[in-house]
């Protein structure tokens, strides 16, 4: 591991949480940022959930986790429990790699 890359990430992180705290409260109050805040976890759930169902290193792949997350989607649709859709999701991933 690069020790200098760790310590400038390490910096960059705290100064940008920093920043975040530094907001005059005005800004926090704005009504476009109180309905976009929330949203911002989703999206970047949703990007780490695309990125590993269709990415294996620096490349695009469609398999069994496709799939998955097609089951584990409509399972969501039809109101089904969390712990019923990861069941659906992984006995559909483990049923298609066995095949």
């Amino acid at each position: 591991m690069i020790w200098a890359g760790l310590l400038v990430a390490s910096v960059s992180c705290y100064a940008l949480k920093l920043a975040g705290l530094s907001l005059p409260q005005r800004w926090l109050q704005d009504r476009r940022i109180q309905r976009t805040v929330p949203l911002i976890p989703i999206a970047l759930l949703a990007a780490l959930v695309a990125t590993q169902t269709f990415a294996t290193g620096r490349h695009l792949v469609l398999d069994v986790r496709a799939a998955a997350l097609v089951v584990a989607l409509a399972a969501v649709v039809l109101r089904a429990p969390f712990l019923v859709v990861v069941a659906v999701a992984g006995a559909t991933a483990a049923l298609l790699r066995l095949l």
